[in-house]
């Protein structure tokens, strides 16, 4: 489905895609002040469009419904399918940016997805909300407001993805959510914020860079990524689970160890093994921040936490990258 909101004396402005995909930002509950038990994706793209008559002075919005879902169910179909609207859209040269409507549980992660196989100068916006649309004092609209500013804007040009909640500006490479419930939730504590919004226009605090070691991945001919699941290490953990999930298809883990991506012993042993079977096995940390670094056993996370580092590893097996491009990735 696709939609176009715009006045007719719009001609002027800048035109933003908007892709929606559902989340809280398109919640809805019977209660005004449940801002925990409600229903994600249960407003369309129009509707969120329709709560906000203020975009129609900021650009020339097109639209369309990726999907409506809790971000949990946001899986890779979905975001293949999404990089390549993207990578479509943003070639027009009457799109100036694009925004994405996302569920905050996995935004992030979708969001550095996104910062890995869309490479424009032109600004993607991820976009969602800590409160349904139901909420008193819902701040999904002014998020969207300033998500669709920040895409017009000639000052986002050659910043990559970018995140944007809470009035500030963050990067996708490196934000994270930090908080399961609060609004100021998505932060980058090392890396700090690029920007914020100032009476609804955005403000950066630095030129345009991109981070150090970024890599891109060519989807044109991918229809699926293996699979790559995340295991958290924890005391008396054994090889078990690891075994189990190569048996389930695995083709490559990521495990999220304590500290500087420590393991027990046993896994350790385990991991060693699978390395002299050329079977990736990636040591991210279970701590928010740090980097983790090499040993003897796997392959460091460096400053990627689990998540991150799953679609990393899941992208360059999909491509076919060697164990030491594989790692060259995860130390750059």
């Amino acid at each position: 489905m696709t939609l176009s909101a715009a006045p007719t004396d719009s001609r002027a402005l800048p035109g933003v895609a908007l892709f929606a995909t559902g989340g809280t930002i398109a919640g809805s509950s019977a209660s005004k002040t449940d801002t925990t038990d409600y229903l994600p994706g249960a407003i369309g793209i129009a509707d969120l469009l329709a709560a906000v008559p203020e975009l129609a002075g900021v650009a020339r919005i097109s639209g369309e419904q990726v999907a409506n879902v809790a971000s949990s169910d946001v899986d890779q179909a979905i975001l293949l399918r999404l990089a390549r609207a993207l990578h479509e859209k943003l070639a027009d040269p009457a799109i100036a940016g694009a925004v994405v409507t996302h569920g905050t549980d996995m935004l992030a992660e979708s969001a550095f997805f996104i910062e890995l196989t869309v490479r424009s100068p032109k600004p993607v916006v991820f976009v969602g909300a800590m409160r349904p649309a139901t909420a008193i004092s819902a701040d999904g609209p002014m998020n969207l407001l300033n998500a669709v500013t920040l895409a017009a804007s000639p000052a986002a040009a050659g910043r990559g993805t970018l995140i944007a909640l809470n009035d500030r500006i963050g990067s996708a490479f490196y934000t994270q959510k930090t908080n399961s419930t609060a609004l100021d939730t998505f932060r980058a504590d090392e890396q700090g914020a690029l920007g914020l919004f100032l009476s609804g226009q955005p403000r950066f605090y630095y030129e345009p860079a991109a981070p150090l070691g970024r890599p891109f991945f060519d989807i044109a001919g991918i229809e699926a990524l293996p699979l790559v699941p995340i295991l958290y290490a924890h005391q008396d953990m054994g090889p078990a689970l690891i075994d189990a999930a190569i048996a389930g298809g695995a083709r490559g883990l990521v495990i999220a160890g304590s500290g500087n991506g420590t393991l027990p012993e046993p896994v350790k042993q385990r991991v060693a093994q699978l390395d002299g079977e050329g079977f990736v096995v990636v040591r991210a940390s279970r701590a928010a921040n740090g980097f983790v670094t090499p040993k003897k056993e796997g392959i460091a996370a460096g400053i990627y936490s689990a998540s991150k580092a799953r679609w990393l590893l899941a992208l360059a097996l999909a491509t076919g990258a060697t164990r030491e491009q594989i790692r060259q990735y995860f130390s750059a």
